[in-house]
């Protein structure tokens, strides 16, 4: 997407709360989250989605995940290959990857590692892995690439709906209450990522999983008014089709001008379960193309 111009003067890595664009540059490192099935672990590289879910489906231990270790900070901050880099993390209010990094940092002689807690993940910790990594491929200072990477944080939200509570139930992500509430009224929430805890939070509710899949769409028009131009990161769990419904609801509403589709990637599929739809979403064009109009 971007061509590099310059002689990068540092480099980018990530943890596996990333679920990676081919659109976006975000090929970078990555220190790896787990799933474990019982005394059973997977790295988010050894699982695909479709073992996964067939794991979900036959395996009758509930999975757990499991941030990186330091050790695997490490190895992806040397992998970085630069003397000077920057470690882009999940959120701390939903994991300890960032703790873990900062301690990775203690074993890392001659390799100067700045971190920057993403507040998000998935899509959007995409977005921001993007804006990083562009400012690497153009030579520009980590300074420059941090200005981009806030700006990029503070305008993108993330939401996303599911099929079943059950599964963040399962892992401690929600209330025990809220999800017997929903499981209940048979309500799928419209989930985002609190900006100010880094957090969990359900921002609106559906009688159904379509109905959550038009909630998401309707909650990025009230968020950046409709007929704002909009770039869209799609996520989508065993059904590819979601995401295409939820792109033909935004373009009725918006010009979009980029968009991409991925799949949830396995870690984070242990938490929404099989079916999930989810969007990160951000206006108009990224901040240093802004200068070009």
């Amino acid at each position: 997407m971007t061509q590099q111009t310059n002689h990068p003067r540092f480099a980018v890595a990530t943890d596996g709360g990333l679920d990676a664009f081919e659109g976006l540059n975000n090929a970078v490192p990555v220190a790896p989250f787990s799933v474990n099935f019982g005394n059973t672990s997977y790295r988010t590289d050894e699982i695909s989605r479709a073992d996964l879910f067939k794991e979900l489906q036959t395996n009758p231990q509930h999975p757990t995940s499991s941030q990186p270790t330091p050790q695997e900070w490490a190895d992806a901050i040397r992998a970085a290959g630069s003397p000077q880099v920057l470690a882009v993390t999940i959120s701390a209010g939903l994991s300890g990857s960032r703790n873990a990094a900062d301690q990775a940092r203690g074993v890392l002689d001659g390799i100067d590692v700045r971190l920057h807690d993403s507040g998000t993940l998935s899509a959007a910790q995409a977005f921001q892995v993007h804006a990083a990594q562009t400012a690497a491929l153009r030579g520009e200072s980590l300074e420059t690439a941090l200005d981009w990477v806030r700006a990029v944080q503070q305008e993108t939200e993330l939401y996303f709906t599911i099929e079943t509570l059950e599964y963040l139930r399962r892992g401690g992500r929600i209330g025990r209450v809220q999800a017997t509430l929903g499981g209940l009224l048979n309500l799928k929430p419209v989930i985002t990522v609190d900006k100010a805890t880094g957090a969990y939070t359900n921002v609106s509710r559906a009688r159904s999983y379509k109905g959550g899949i038009e909630a998401v769409g309707q909650q990025v028009t009230r968020t950046y008014g409709e007929g704002t131009p909009l770039r869209v990161g799609l996520l989508y769990g065993n059904v590819r089709e979601d995401a295409d419904v939820l792109l033909e609801q935004l373009r009725g509403r918006h010009p979009i001008v980029w968009s991409g589709a991925a799949g949830v990637n396995p870690v984070l599929n242990v938490h929404t379960g099989p079916r999930a739809l989810g969007v990160a979403a951000a206006p108009g064009q990224w901040p240093w193309e802004r200068g070009n109009q």
